[in-house]
């Protein structure tokens, strides 16, 4: 049974939420699973607004029937070719033989790679350019590379309506209500919405400005994304933390502590670090063995922070695995702008933390803490004296004003 909410007058939802998903683009746990979005608008011409993934095709094409109760389907506009928004695209034109795809030069070469797709009715569009469906205009901005390169937005300005691909999204399902105003977005989404951010999109921060540039021009009343709620109120709040987020600045002042331990005693020295930054005033301190937690939770929370602690136990004469993979996740998502501090172990010949400061080394304005504090295989009355220091030199760091 179809299950559609009116957004604004003639404009709907019609896209649907997959909780039975388990990893989102193979890769991403995703335990409260995620909406697909898709929005379908009645003018004097009917307009879609993408597809869905396949997981939800059923439900989206009764929702569709539904809304157009009737009437034929006039436009599909293609922001994005990933196909979680355009998987349901090839059987959308059996359906409605009739439409005329909207989308960008680049997303057309993708619709024939994807789908064989070399229809003819097609409207190719650009930045800037329009296209009237009766009482309202759609406009379509440019936004190369947030994060594929054919993106398009399309704003309606007659109403402030920004239909902004997969910007603005955030992992989780919508539990009924889907807009912003109606959960307590802070609480159920924003750690949801920070991964997504950092995971998905997080590597192209200078194009994400680029678009956020553009929107600033923009009366924007209402923000509907392809994956999570619609935001009708509040919006700025959420716009600038992308601004923080897409100019790699740190959206809190603390220390996350990131250690991998293989018998215990890297992990002994972790948790005597975190304490003598937590006794040396700070609250706002988080600690992960990154053995257990999903690199993805951890990269969203290392670009959380202004200061990050690095912890390892030399491993085949480098860096313990997963704390490897960590870090060199952390450089392919342009990880930057913080301040940080490394604790090494090694039985014999210890080596992670020249390693990891190594790898740290790629990275753009990154400013060391302390020096590196080295174990020999579990600490003892020297090296608990040099970390309980550099838990006061982090503490210290970490509570100075900014200049």
């Amino acid at each position: 049974m179809h299950n559609t909410v009116e957004i604004c007058k003639d404009l709907y939802y019609v896209g649907g939420n997959d909780r039975r998903i388990a990893l989102f683009e193979s890769a991403f746990p995703v335990p409260r699973g995620v909406s697909y979005n898709s929005y379908l608008l009645l003018d004097e011409k009917t307009v879609l607004f993408d597809t869905v993934d396949v997981a939800v095709s059923e439900l989206f094409f009764e929702n569709v029937e539904h809304v157009l109760n009737g009437r034929k389907l006039d436009y599909l506009v293609v922001h994005h070719l990933e196909p979680d928004h355009s998987a349901s695209f090839a059987r959308l034109l059996e359906k409605y033989p009739g439409v005329t795809v909207v989308t960008c030069q680049k997303a057309r070469m993708m619709l024939a790679n994807f789908f064989g797709f070399r229809g003819e009715n097609v409207i190719v569009v650009k930045e800037g350019d329009a296209l009237s469906v009766g009482k309202r205009t759609l406009k379509f901005v440019s936004a190369p590379m947030v994060h594929w390169p054919e993106v398009l937005f399309t704003y309606i300005p007659e109403e402030g309506i920004l239909f902004s691909a997969d910007a603005f999204g955030t992992f989780g399902a919508l539990a009924g209500g889907i807009f912003a105003d109606e959960v307590n977005f802070e609480r159920d989404f924003l750690d949801d919405a920070r991964r997504y951010y950092f995971n998905i999109v997080g590597k192209y921060g200078v194009q994400v400005q680029n678009v956020l540039k553009k929107a600033a021009g923009l009366e924007i009343k209402l923000v509907c994304p392809l994956h999570g709620p619609v935001w009708r109120e509040n919006f700025a709040w959420y716009l600038q933390k992308y601004d923080t987020w897409s100019k790699y600045q740190p959206e809190e002042r603390g220390v996350a502590v990131f250690y991998s331990s293989v018998y215990g005693h890297t992990q002994n020295a972790a948790e005597i670090l975190a304490a003598a930054i937590a006794q040396n005033g700070v609250t706002n301190l988080k600690m992960y063995d990154v053995s257990v937690t999903h690199v993805s939770e951890l990269l969203a929370e290392a670009f959380r922070y202004s200061h990050v602690v690095f912890c390892s136990t030399t491993y085949n004469n480098g860096i313990f695995i997963s704390m490897e993979h960590f870090l060199r996740d952390l450089g392919a998502h342009a990880y930057q702008n913080r301040k940080y501090a490394v604790v090494e172990n090694g039985s014999w010949a210890p080596q992670a933390g020249g390693y990891m400061k190594s790898l740290i080394g790629e990275w753009k304005n990154m400013t060391e803490v302390g020096e590196t504090v080295t174990l020999l295989s579990a600490v003892n009355e020297e090296t608990l004296e040099k970390l309980k220091a550099l838990g006061k030199e982090i503490a210290d760091d970490i509570k100075m004003k900014k200049e």
